[in-house]
């Protein structure tokens, strides 16, 4: 039970007052112990005791952004999971996807995904993407605690501006250290530990103005290199029908590819580097 009820079954005061359009600050004052950072942890290092997920990718395009995620959580040198979800939608205009401890990862995504529900029937109007991109923020700043004992979660997040000041820059990247630190990022971004590997496949081949099927594939083929590279990063898992989950937000909302879409561009990609491994 959240502190602060009646025994009586009457509402507390912040019920019936005057609404705030945070959902975190509401539930901070209704029930603090149910957000994340607010939970009591035993002393030491805490790191290995839950599943991690890895890799993350997203990319700006002419029509708005692609992201898309590695399948893989692992614990230690085990794989916990081969089928994890780690790219989400956070609300009709766009994404999050998460790397780091799983668990508080899934509860970050879904805690944001009401708190910009919850604004917009409180506002009756969309948070812009700035205002998301610093709501969570200050969200994955609320974990601190946890992220010092070794259970952090980063997120990725990007979307398209529905009021943007370059027409042709709509679709945006945000990135985040552990601390709640905010940067936008241009072009593409990758989180985790095959980030760095990502990365540098991306480096050499985006170029701005990407379409959104020349990202997607684009996306598929970094994710291929981070886990040629790093163990906690799921490859294409042909034999088990197990690819990243791809997603993209453009001026018609959110969209995740359907199980068929992505098979044929995952297979096309693992056929192309049976020809040439490197790529």
């Amino acid at each position: 039970m959240a502190t602060g009820f009646d025994p009586s079954g009457r509402l507390p005061d912040f019920f019936t007052s005057t609404g705030t359009s945070s959902f975190t600050q509401f539930l901070s004052q209704a029930a603090p112990e149910l957000l994340p950072g607010r939970r009591p942890l035993p002393p030491g290092l805490s790191a290995d005791i839950a599943p991690h997920g890895t890799t993350i990718v997203a990319i700006a395009t002419a029509d708005g952004v692609v992201m898309a995620g590695d399948r893989r959580a692992t614990m230690g040198n085990l794989i916990a999971s081969r089928d994890i979800k780690k790219v989400h939608p956070a609300d009709s205009y766009s994404l999050i996807g998460i790397a780091g401890t799983a668990g508080i990862g899934i509860e970050l995504i879904r805690l944001f995904q009401v708190e910009l529900e919850h604004y917009e029937k409180i506002e009756g109007a969309m948070l812009s993407l700035d205002g998301k991109a610093n709501r969570l923020a200050a969200m994955v700043r609320g974990n601190l605690g946890a992220a010092m004992q070794g259970l952090a979660v980063v997120p990725l997040f990007a979307g398209f501006d529905l009021s943007p000041v370059d027409a042709s820059r709509a679709g945006r990247i945000f990135s985040f250290d552990v601390a709640g630190g905010l940067y936008e990022e241009t072009g593409y971004e990758a989180i985790g530990s095959g980030s760095l590997f990502a990365k540098s496949a991306l480096k050499k081949r985006y170029r701005v103005g990407v379409s959104t099927e020349d990202a997607i594939r684009l996306a598929v083929e970094a994710l291929y290199d981070a886990a040629d590279d790093d163990t906690a990063t799921g490859g294409p898992d042909v034999t088990r029908k197990i690819y990243p989950v791809v997603m993209t937000a453009t001026a018609n909302g959110t969209h995740r590819l359907s199980d068929e879409e992505i098979t044929s561009v995952a297979e096309q990609v693992v056929q192309a580097r049976m020809d040439n491994p490197g790529g």
